[in-house]
């Protein structure tokens, strides 16, 4: 599915929870599934337009409490049903760029230390983001004890915990195979 189709499906569910703005959603992006998904106001408002003149979210305007009136928009129950079909659907497998997959591919142009470099400091990112999960799952454990969504959000950082140990795990036998062969034999029992 092209991504801007899977935009649009993500713009709807964050509407799902409630009249929003263009900038409301951005925010909430970046808050809740930024580790793994992102939009750009670039992506948001156009999408927000065409939702708007498919009929999918209304104009619901927001303020009170002394503040100015925001341009919000409300899911409507046609999009509701959309935006229920979309989840049911199975996802694909996407296939990424990965830039250290690119410069391994070709890295033999270069000395293994250079191979080994580019390694060790993927590791080093994996390492930090697996850390950065770990609180994140532990602060939602905390703060949304009881929540009906607590469960398929902490679903979403489990993944990226299991893919991070899996990469790094593959780093470490990336780096045991560019080992020299006389630190490799030494290494043996």
């Amino acid at each position: 599915m092209p991504r801007e189709n899977q935009s649009r499906y993500a713009v709807l569910g964050f509407l799902s929870w409630g009249p929003m703005s263009g900038y409301d959603v951005k925010k909430l992006v970046e808050a809740s599934v930024g580790n793994f998904w992102s939009e750009g106001y670039g992506q948001i408002y156009p999408i927000l337009r065409r939702l708007a003149s498919e009929g999918l979210v209304a104009r619901a305007g927001t303020g009170g409490d002394g503040r100015p009136e925001r341009r919000a928009f409300a899911i409507t129950r046609a999009a509701q049903r959309e935006l229920d079909r979309w989840l049911a659907e199975p996802a694909a497998v996407e296939v990424g760029r990965i830039e250290v997959l690119l410069k391994l591919f070709f890295s033999s142009r270069l000395a293994p230390a250079a191979a080994r470099q580019q390694i060790e400091a993927q590791r080093g990112q994996l390492s930090e983001l697996l850390a950065r999960y770990e609180a994140i799952e532990a602060a939602l454990l905390v703060t949304y004890a009881g929540h009906p969504d607590l469960p398929y959000w902490r679903m979403t950082v489990r993944y990226g915990q299991h893919v991070k140990r899996a990469l790094m795990e593959w780093c470490d036998e990336s780096l045991a195979a560019l080992r020299p062969p006389e630190v490799a034999d030494a290494a043996r029992p």
